[in-house]
Formats: structure tokens, C-alpha cells, sequence
């Protein structure tokens, strides 16, 4: 397993963001937000000045973090575009424009050199049903057959705020399309968030179609206005058994890259007022999976 982070988890001024990388020896980047500009909104010029910091400090991109398909489905919300959740700089899009995104994106990736886009899974506003899977399955049928025509494999990640949450709901969908331009990228962190049992139980699910990883982890909390409540915390000091993950990973042959989305944020750290910053949160956790990798 190779390390990389998704580089706004360390900062918006992306340059910045790959030399710190560089200091734990991580070799991978994933690009979703970079100059304060979403991936799908980058300009030919920011892509340039990106790819020139990409070959100049020789890191890689391992996937381009795409907002595809953060939106509701067909005919669901026919007004308007809405935010049901984390956008991350993205401009909300409504189901109509969704393949103008994939188009550019696909267009990025191929000046980065990845073949891997992350999409998501629609906005939860409704259960999980097997109508609405089937649902799912048939907004995928344009993408993926322009996916195929282009070389380039869509990840759908497991995401809390979206129709596929769990580890469970996403292998369900992947196995019934079956394409092999329809893989997962997996993400514990979220599978936590939405009541799963990341490892084992998640991951003995997805196993079979994991291409790409997400880290981050998570603990639950007591609060007094909502009680026990999952919290983001720095990898490895949370609730999913990430030396079971790492070992089922190297034990099933995964050599691909794990990506740091720590979403953690430390109390205390660098900012202005000495509060913690996404930098500060990035490094405890990029620090801790180094770590944790080399035993």
C-alpha cells in the first residue's frame, strides 16, 4: 500500500499542500479542491499550474475526487439544485448537468494521468429500496458507457449523506452492474458514520471491487443536545480497527494507494485565534498512518 492525501485536507494553496506530503514521504495526490476551486470548476490554466507542481516535486495522481452525481435524481427536485451535503467548493448542479461535469473531469484526469474518478451516489432523501437502486443503475448506464469509450474506471465511494452509505448498500449496486468500469473506493470512515461496522463487516462486502482507498476515523461522542454522536479523531485513535483493515488489505493483494480524508480538525493548533486547522489535523493523522504502516 502507497500513501497519498486528497491535498485540501492539508490546504487550499496547493503547492503547499504537495510539500507537505513530500515530508511524509507520501507519493500520491487525490485533487478535489485546489485554490479554492472544485476540481469540476478548474480552469485549463490552474490545471496547468497544477500539473507542472504535480512533475516537479514527481507526485503522483491517484484520482480526482469529482462531485459527480452529488445531487438528486432525475425528477426528484425538478426547481433546483440543493446541498444535502459536504460540497467542498463544488457549485450545486442539478441531474441534467452531471454529465457535463463527467466530461470535463474525465478530461482532467486524462492531462493528470489517472484513470480514476470518484462519483457518489445521489442525495439521501428517501430510503434505500430496491426500486431506487434500480434507479441508480440506470442513471449509471450513459456514464459508464462514456467512462468505457474514454479508459477511465468511476469509483463510487460508500458516503453517509448519499443513497449508498455502507459498505453493504454499495457492493449491492457494484455486483448488479457489473462492469469493470464501476469499481469502489472505499471509505471506513464513512461506513462508521452511517451505522456500519467498518471492518470486518463493511469490508467483507465491498472486498471484491475495492480499487481505491479512503482513510479517515471516527469515535462516538456523547453530546448534550443530540447524545451519542459519531465524531471524526485522528487515525488510529478511533473506533475502526484499522490494523484489521490494513491487514485484510495487504492479506487480499491490494497495492493500490490509501488517501488521508481526516475531516479531523484538532481543537488547538496553528490557526490565527490558536485553533486547530485542517494542516494541523492532516499532519497528527498523516504522522500516525506512517507509522502505522511500517508496522
Amino acid at each position: 500500500m502507497r500513501l497519498a492525501a486528497i491535498t485540501d485536507e492539508i490546504s487550499q494553496d496547493f503547492e503547499h499542500a504537495l510539500d507537505v506530503l513530500l515530508e511524509y514521504n507520501a507519493t500520491g495526490a487525490e485533487l478535489r479542491g485546489l485554490w479554492n476551486t472544485n476540481i469540476a470548476d478548474l480552469s485549463d490554466d490552474q490545471a496547468d499550474r497544477a500539473k507542472t507542481a504535480l512533475d516537479s516535486r514527481n507526485i503522483r495522481v491517484v484520482c480526482l475526487s469529482t462531485p459527480f452525481f452529488k445531487c438528486d435524481m432525475e425528477d426528484d427536485n425538478p426547481l433546483a439544485p440543493t446541498e444535502s451535503g459536504a460540497m467542498h467548493l463544488a457549485k450545486p448542479r442539478g441531474f441534467p448537468e452531471q454529465i457535463d461535469i463527467l466530461r470535463r473531469c474525465i478530461h482532467l484526469a486524462h492531462l493528470f494521468g489517472t484513470n480514476y474518478l470518484r462519483i457518489f451516489s445521489f442525495w439521501k432523501k428517501q430510503p434505500l429500496t430496491p426500486e431506487i437502486e434500480d434507479r441508480i443503475i440506470k442513471a449509471l448506464a450513459e456514464p459508464l458507457k462514456i467512462a468505457a469509450d474514454e479508459g477511465i474506471i468511476l469509483l463510487m465511494e460508500n458516503e453517509h449523506s448519499c443513497l449508498l452509505g455502507t459498505g453493504e448498500e454499495t457492493a449491492s449496486l457494484v455486483s448488479k452492474v457489473n462492469s469493470p468500469n464501476l469499481k469502489i473506493v472505499w471509505d471506513p470512515g464513512n461506513a462508521f458514520f452511517a451505522g456500519e461496522a467498518a471492518y470486518p463487516d463493511g469490508y467483507d462486502f465491498v472486498r471484491t471491487w475495492v480499487e481505491h482507498v479512503h482513510i479517515k476515523d471516527g469515535i462516538t461522542k456523547n453530546t448534550p443536545e443530540h447524545g451519542a454522536q459519531p465524531q471524526w479523531c485522528v487515525v488510529g485513535k478511533g473506533e475502526i480497527d484499522y490494523k484489521g483493515q490494513f491487514a485484510a488489505l495487504n492479506a487480499d493483494g491490494y497495492n493500490g494507494y490509501i488517501s488521508l480524508e481526516t475531516h479531523f480538525r484538532p481543537t488547538t493548533g496553528s490557526g490565527e485565534n490558536g485553533e486547530g486547522t485542517p494542516e494541523d489535523g492532516s499532519r497528527l493523522c498523516l504522522a500516525a498512518l506512517n507509522k502505522m504502516l511500517q508496522e
